[in-house]
């Protein structure tokens, strides 16, 4: 039975308006966009191999050194975009990440690359920073976990969308159109961006009972300060997230980049023929992305307290994961699809509440800080995994010690996380 504050708030966000969901979808675009940017030299990796001799190894160097530059950004980022606002700090970084991202179309050599996805790196690790930031201030508690699963869903567009339309180009006016095509993407965002966004408290279009409900139960954000480096990272809180993040976000980054790779060689597709299974696995994992933010909102609407909608929703998508293992023995090409498809809803049905976390326990004026902390950690993990999973391809060949560490990563996670945030208690004092 629902308590009374619960029935209020209800009441409340029936008759509220919806221009929040209006932001949120931006920032769904903008996720949509970071990954499609991200996520094509993963699929040009055969045909890249080829034209310029890489060997597993090779293409490893060019994903570690994005993930290391997107570990400094994280941080940079995080901090500017709590000091002059989601607003201005998601234009500035989809501007830098947008004249990286063309600029791959000029070069051609290994050491090219590299300085490329440095450059992208530093401006792609403020997307989950600014949307994060922006989510925290347009979304009331019990809702937000469910825009983020909402906008973070962006990323699994961007994979299913790149596979459709980087081999046509590709195919038809070679790699180099790729990056500056798709390029073009992020300057129309930026547009709609600019001319839409800003916060709740002075915007036009919200209304007066939408901001109420925006504002349900928040501290005063406007007098406080953004905490100090020293303050976050003497918390047990700030070490929750970070380390969850170091354990998971390289699942990810392995799926992302070695997933073309993984079906090229145990089911010997080509550019040509990527798509399909791509779009179904990222299509599943959408499906996780919403129904993991849907899950513990919904929870948290039933009554449930916050520790337990987030934590159980956390272990059900770690558990989604566990099953990967057999997709290095399917003999057919969907029904690896279909276990890679489950997997990846797992990975992004944990993530959407893990990435909830910021904004659950910390006050505003900390959470992309907060986030570019974890993001760092999470990258640095992706480092290590990109290092990891060039030499096993390269000495072993094989991709089960790969799935191994995947199956398994969520549920430490979970581990370390419940141990070093056992209530998700506020912050206070920072």
């Amino acid at each position: 039975m629902k308590r009374p504050e619960h029935r209020a708030l209800a009441r409340l966000g029936l008759f509220a308006g919806r221009y929040r969901w209006v932001i949120c979808a931006l920032l769904f675009a903008a996720t949509a966009i970071n990954y499609v940017d991200r996520q094509i030299i993963g699929l040009l990796k055969p045909t890249l191999q080829h034209d310029y001799n890489w060997t597993e190894s090779d293409f490893a160097d060019i994903v570690f050194w994005f993930q290391a530059a997107y570990a400094v950004g994280y941080l940079a980022c995080g901090r500017l975009i709590d000091a002059i606002g989601a607003r201005l700090g998601f234009a500035i970084v989809v501007i830098f990440w947008t004249s990286a991202h063309i600029a791959h179309a000029l070069v051609g050599s290994l050491a090219g690359f590299i300085v490329a996805r440095i450059a992208l790196g530093l401006g792609e690790s403020g997307n989950f920073p600014a949307g994060l930031k922006a989510v925290a201030e347009w979304f009331p508690q019990r809702e937000r976990a469910l825009a983020n699963g909402i906008f973070t869903a962006g990323s699994n567009v961007g994979a299913i969308v790149t596979p459709l339309i980087v081999p046509f180009i590709a195919l038809r006016w070679g790699w180099r159109f790729s990056f500056v095509i798709t390029g073009a993407l992020s300057v129309l965002w930026l547009i709609f961006w600019l001319r839409t966004y800003r916060a709740p408290q002075q915007h036009p279009k919200v209304t007066r009972e939408e901001l109420k409900l925006i504002q349900e139960g928040e501290a005063d954000a406007a007098r406080l300060a953004t905490p100090s480096w020293r303050g976050l990272l003497l918390v047990r809180e700030t070490w929750a997230y970070a380390l969850a993040r170091f354990l998971v976000d390289p699942i990810w980054w392995m799926f992302l980049f070695w997933l073309p790779d993984f079906f090229a060689k145990r089911y010997g597709l080509d550019l040509a023929h990527f798509g399909p299974p791509l779009i179904a696995v990222y299509l599943i994992s959408d499906v996780g992305s919403v129904a993991g933010g849907w899950m513990s909102s919904r929870l948290l609407k039933r009554g449930w307290p916050l520790n337990a909608a987030r934590k159980i929703t956390l272990l059900a998508a770690a558990l989604l994961v566990v099953p990967v293992l057999f997709a290095l023995h399917a003999g057919d090409l969907w029904l690896a699809v279909g276990i890679l498809g489950v997997a990846t809803a797992g990975h992004q049905a944990f993530s959407v509440n893990l990435y909830t976390f910021p904004s659950d326990v910390f006050p505003k004026p900390a959470v992309a800080t907060v986030v570019g902390i974890g993001g760092t950690a999470g990258a640095v993990g992706g480092m290590l995994m990109s290092k990891y999973a060039g030499f096993i391809l390269d000495r072993v060949g094989s991709y089960t010690p790969i799935f191994v560490i995947a199956a398994f990563a969520y549920l430490l996670a979970l581990l370390v996380f419940h141990l070093l945030s056992p209530r998700l208690a506020r912050v206070e004092g920072l």
